[in-house]
């Protein structure tokens, strides 16, 4: 049976996704694009974003997202918000399952982000973007002169703690055990700050505020006690989790789920390319997962162009309708 054929698929709908569906869509291939049932990425949980270029005002988050998907779909490009549910990269065209439908593409980029882990407490959701963030770099500056607590015990902990003493009065580290897993270095680093607390055996039990972070309720893991602790934002770091699910078994991926790329654009499968955070570990901003969606959208084309001009193992496409 024959299945609905793009050139070129992109799963996922962040920063990455929708650089490359610009990028496809004006280079006239036409791109099908998965972004899922919660499209936009990160940025839809984000309030105000001052970092992104070309907004001197700021812009909040959700509405540059919806900028970036009218600007696909201007070109040509196609949503559709659905979640992939299967890929098989083993056979060409390669091949994109949805839960009611299958499509063929002749190349595909990767841009299914990385989740930010959450403690699950009350008031988190409900004071995101309020107070509570996972993004230091994102959100640090709105906290100037402002008690900062960060959860964590690792490196990412320690360089949100130490990034986070350019604004805030003070910065309260708080750990559930009696010492960080992070290396030596970065622990030693801001235990020897002198604007950074730190509070151990301890977890947050609750955030407080009233459309705004105004204390957390913490509580010490060995003798149960519960104290208010004043506080303007919570920053959480306790790590991300890598969209790449679907992916294992075909494309190599870390210890972590991360995809290895030896380029920061392609895989370990010809035609299968990679944008934003689903490989990058380090950076994890909106420009630089725009950047390299933009670059995986410009090495497709690449790649199609080679194979259309005969160095490669591309079929034939064939036009078809896709489903709504």
């Amino acid at each position: 049976m024959l299945v609905p054929h793009a050139k070129v698929i992109i799963i996922g709908s962040g920063p990455a996704g929708l650089t490359a569906a610009i990028y496809a869509a004006r280079g006239n291939l036409a791109p099908i694009v998965f972004a899922g049932h919660m499209y936009g990425g990160q940025l839809m949980f984000t309030t105000e974003v001052e970092n992104y270029p070309g907004f001197p005002a700021g812009i909040m988050g959700p509405e540059l997202m919806e900028s970036f998907r009218v600007q696909a779909e201007r070109f040509g490009a196609v949503m559709h918000n659905v979640d992939v549910t299967a890929v098989d990269f083993s056979q060409r065209p390669f091949r994109i399952s949805t839960s009611e439908h299958e499509f063929s593409a002749d190349a595909v980029i990767l841009a299914t982000g990385a989740s930010a882990r959450w403690l699950g407490i009350p008031g988190e959701a409900r004071l995101r973007g309020r107070g509570v963030s996972t993004c230091a770099t994102c959100d640090g500056a709105f906290f100037r002169d402002k008690q900062i607590v960060v959860v964590g015990g690792g490196d990412s902990a320690m360089e949100e703690a130490m990034f986070l003493t350019r604004f805030g009065r003070r910065v309260t580290l708080v750990h559930r055990k009696a010492g960080f897993r992070a290396s030596k270095i970065m622990a030693e680093r801001a235990l020897a700050h002198p604007k950074i607390d730190v509070i151990w055996n301890t977890v947050v039990e609750d955030v407080i505020g009233d459309g705004v972070v105004t204390a957390l309720t913490l509580r010490n893991v060995e003798t149960g006690h519960l104290a208010l602790f004043p506080a303007d934002a919570l920053f959480i770091a306790i790590g991300h989790d890598p969209n790449t699910g679907i992916f294992r078994g075909q494309i190599d991926l870390d210890e972590h789920g991360y995809i290895r790329s030896p380029d920061g654009v392609s895989t370990n499968i010809p035609g299968v390319f990679v944008g934003g955070d689903v490989f990058d570990i380090r950076y994890k901003q909106a420009i630089t997962a725009a950047g390299s969606g933009c670059k995986a959208a410009l090495e497709a084309e690449k790649y199609l162009e080679e194979n259309a001009a005969g160095r490669g193992d591309l079929p034939v496409l064939v036009s078809q309708t896709v489903p709504a």
